[in-house]
């Protein structure tokens, strides 16, 4: 039985391919080297410094004694879903196998990939101090004035023009291309990197299902009354924290299973997504009116 646990586990590696692949916020996943495992373990440990700034020189006195203080704060993970799939018992365990990595594969890109990116927008869209601006959006000329002033904001604030990654609409992205003009690709070139997401993943805020009672289908939906349609959302990857896990923490085999002849995967999904308190103005959120 061992063998075949261990043959399954070798399709495990490629489901962090999909979510690659499929994920539309995997660009801004952090550094595993920059942080510490905590000591538990649904936690991490991120770097924190500060240091002071100038101060007069003096002749007599020489320079002002400052003080660099590096910190290091515990993080918990806010994301932590799972679900239990079945592939029914074949003779052939390398065909249940191929079955079991078809399955697990599908699953990530149609189910997880889209509710994580939902839940980072939503979570990036609560955190206080962002750019938030509430408008509606008609024509390219309006668009290419809403992004002119998210760069600026972000200029103003002296956020790093690299590494800001614009999340927008597909319909909205399409008003840029028709206008094809010096002015909306000159806007465009401000970022490091266009990325278009469904409107069905982008919300201010999001209720995720539970998969049980009346939630069996599970997944997640708009909030009700206080969540609106994300028009794009400018994000400078160094202001967020973002670590992603994805494991088959169980498999049970035919001969174990007490409910069914299948074999049964239980996957789980678990992560950050979280913004660090001083480069707040990294994010900049441009949304409808919520209802």
């Amino acid at each position: 039985m061992a063998n075949n646990i261990a043959l399954f586990k070798k399709y495990i590696a490629l489901l962090d391919e999909v979510y690659k692949k499929e994920s539309l916020t995997a660009d801004l996943d952090g550094d595993p080297a920059l942080v510490q495992a905590g000591a538990n373990a649904n936690e991490i440990v991120i770097p924190k410094i500060e240091m002071q700034g100038l101060g007069e020189y003096s002749r007599n006195e020489g320079y002002p004694k400052g003080d660099v203080t590096l910190n290091y704060e515990t993080v918990k993970f806010n994301y932590d879903r799972g679900r239990s799939f079945n592939v029914d018992n074949m003779d052939n365990v390398e065909t249940a196998g191929i079955a079991f990595g078809k399955l697990a594969s599908e699953f990530i890109r149609t189910k997880t990939a889209a509710e994580l990116d939902a839940f980072r927008f939503a979570t990036y869209a609560a955190v206080s101090g962002i750019g938030n601006v509430e408008a509606s959006i008609e024509d390219g000329a309006a668009l290419v004035s809403a992004l002119r002033a998210a760069t600026n904001a972000m200029d103003e604030a002296e956020v790093p023009d690299s590494d800001r990654y614009l999340f927008i609409t597909p319909t909205l992205h399409g008003l840029i291309e028709d206008m094809d003009t010096t002015k909306s690709k000159a806007v465009m070139e401000r970022f490091f990197k266009i990325i278009k997401v469904p409107q069905t993943r982008f919300y201010t805020s999001i209720d995720l299902m539970s998969g049980k009672d009346d939630e069996t289908a599970g997944g997640y939906k708009k909030t009700d009354v206080t969540g609106a349609d994300i028009n794009f959302m400018v994000i400078h990857k160094s202001a967020v924290l973002q670590y992603p896990k994805h494991t088959v923490n169980k498999i049970i085999s035919p001969e174990e299973n007490q409910e069914m002849d299948a074999w049964k995967f239980f996957f789980r999904a678990y992560g950050l997504a979280d913004a660090y308190e001083n480069k707040a103005k990294g994010i900049y959120l441009h949304h409808k009116t919520a209802g």
